[in-house]
């Protein structure tokens, strides 16, 4: 597989891809807290994979078992509105309402604005938290009412 590094296309996993990463995903969960031993095979080098790689490693092979798309994305990246609303799954012109209310911070780039990475995961961890706490009233209030729910 070739992976480049940043913002790039997501990369989707064959059926052949998927299968040989649940493999392997399942060998490495047995080692998931541990650093591990990497060999390579051309010039017989070994290095210790840390083990915060690992578990990155073991999120990754997860989601290509399961046949989604990858993506990386460093921490401190800026993101284009079009990014951003892609990773919330909204659309640009919601985002774009969203960053004018001042809901997420923004910069702008002469007329463009660019979005950290960090700063949108703030916003999502905050809206689902808001949203489990009105699901989980909601789910008691239909207890409360004996609606059998």
């Amino acid at each position: 597989m070739n992976m480049t590094y940043g913002m790039n296309e997501p990369i989707t996993p064959s059926e052949a891809d998927a299968l040989l990463a649940g493999e392997i995903g399942r060998i490495l969960g047995q080692h998931a807290h541990e650093s591990l031993l990497v060999q390579i095979p051309e010039t017989n080098e070994t290095m210790k994979l840390p083990a915060a790689a690992v578990r990155l490693l073991l999120d990754l092979l997860a989601e290509m078992a399961k046949g989604n798309a990858i993506t990386l994305i460093p921490i401190h990246a800026e993101l284009t509105t079009q990014q951003a609303a892609e990773l919330l799954g909204v659309s640009r012109p919601f985002l774009i309402k969203l960053l004018d209310e001042g809901a997420i911070p923004f910069r702008k780039v002469g007329t463009h604005r660019r979005i950290l990475f960090v700063d949108l995961m703030a916003y999502k961890k905050d809206t689902d938290a808001k949203r489990h706490l009105a699901l989980d009233a909601l789910a008691a209030q239909t207890q409360e009412l004996k609606m059998g729910y």
